[in-house]
């Protein structure tokens, strides 16, 4: 009675510290930024005999802490950097560690927002800094210089956002990718899903015909035989429409787990020949002692026997055939028959889903016609 609400005390923990881990990452980059910017404006100022007076570090704290908003509300964050920047140097304060922002706030816009949208911000914060320094920068070392300067600064923020637009398209190559992924599972679910429709409702299909057909041809002379096989059609039917209305169900719902039916496995194939000797099939069997093996290869040797008993009934003409199974480091599968069809059946398609179910966990099979006539099918799948 205390799981579930162990369970959901748990999923509030986990939840309570992914909330903590997101308010600690919005905090990067701005705080490094405003310690590197606190530390080392004063050493910059100093080397150029310039050092910053109160409102230069006030200006140089919004320029950081503008960082916070590149989540929330990222124009108007390059806008307050923008501002404080240009008001900054406007100011006559020195250059130094508050010209990290602009490619800092290239990269983060950059990789926030379509290029075409992003691109008018990073220049109208060019246009702030350039307008802010330009003046002080061009009567303390003249037009040259600042021509170089501002060329040096509109490469930093051009390298800024060429980093963000590179990890935004990474990010989106990753995304598709997975999304490909996810849908390409999808269909192997839904393949798999209608392979195992196909071969139930085809197996009991092919068992109520044969079943009936027996029947019909028994009625006058043994009702009792007869009576016994009709009993065996309706519950063949019962099971054939259970099967097909839990498979129908798990393709509506496949994440839940109540909508899945136990596949069978090596110790369900005794039920299944017995079905298939009702149905009038003569059947000689070889099943191994030991059928512990891994139950998706158990499920495979299952639905290989199914499908090949299968199109004996509906392709062979003949009403005979052999199963041999058994496990000695590889399951060994064997179904064959001495009828004149192709066992394959349906133009093939039972042998490409078969193979395909051999090949989904590492094996392989192979079927063809035989010496001496009929058709055989062997399978070799990890034990």
């Amino acid at each position: 009675m205390d799981a579930p609400r162990d369970r959901e005390s748990y999923g509030r923990h986990v939840d309570a510290a992914r909330t903590g881990w997101r308010r600690l990452w919005i905090l990067i980059p701005a705080v490094p930024l405003l310690v590197v910017c606190l530390g080392g404006t004063h050493p910059a100022g100093a080397n150029q005999d310039n050092p910053p007076d109160a409102l230069g570090y006030v200006l140089v704290s919004i320029a950081a802490l503008s960082l916070l908003l590149r989540r929330r509300a990222p124009l108007a964050g390059i806008s307050v950097a923008a501002i404080a920047t240009g008001v900054y140097f406007g100011t006559g304060e020195p250059y130094g560690p508050i010209l990290f922002v602009g490619p800092i706030w290239a990269w983060c816009l950059a990789a926030s927002m379509p290029l075409r949208r992003a691109v008018p911000w990073l220049v109208g914060f060019l246009v702030a800094l350039l307008a802010g320094a330009g003046p002080g920068h061009v009567h303390r070392n003249g037009w040259a210089a600042l021509l170089v300067w501002g060329a040096a600064m509109v490469a930093a923020v051009a390298a800024g956002a060429a980093v963000g637009f590179a990890l935004a398209a990474r990010a989106r190559s990753e995304e598709a990718t997975r999304a490909e992924i996810a849908r390409r599972a999808v269909s192997e679910e839904r393949l798999a899903m209608a392979q195992d429709v196909h071969d139930g409702v085809g197996h009991s299909l092919a068992v109520i015909a044969m079943q009936a057909g027996v029947a019909a041809h028994v009625l006058d002379r043994d009702p009792a035989r007869a009576r016994e096989l009709m009993a065996t059609v309706a519950t063949t039917s019962r099971e054939a429409l259970d099967g097909l209305r839990a498979d129908l169900e798990r393709m509506r719902s496949p994440a839940e787990e109540a909508a899945r039916r136990p596949a069978p496995g090596l110790a369900d194939l005794p039920l299944l020949l017995d079905r298939m000797r009702d149905g009038g099939l003569r059947l000689s069997v070889t099943l191994p002692a030991d059928d512990a093996v891994p139950p998706d290869v158990g499920a495979v040797a299952y639905r290989i026997v199914q499908e090949s008993l299968t199109n004996v009934l509906r392709h062979a003409g003949t009403s005979e055939a052999s199963v041999r199974v058994s496990v000695d480091g590889a399951v060994h599968v064997e179904v064959a028959d001495r009828g004149n069809g192709p066992a394959g059946g349906d133009g093939g398609s039972g042998i490409a889903g078969m193979r395909r179910r051999a090949e989904s966990v590492g094996g392989q099979l192979s079927a063809g016609p035989r010496e001496g006539g009929g058709f055989l099918v062997r399978a070799e799948l990890p034990a």
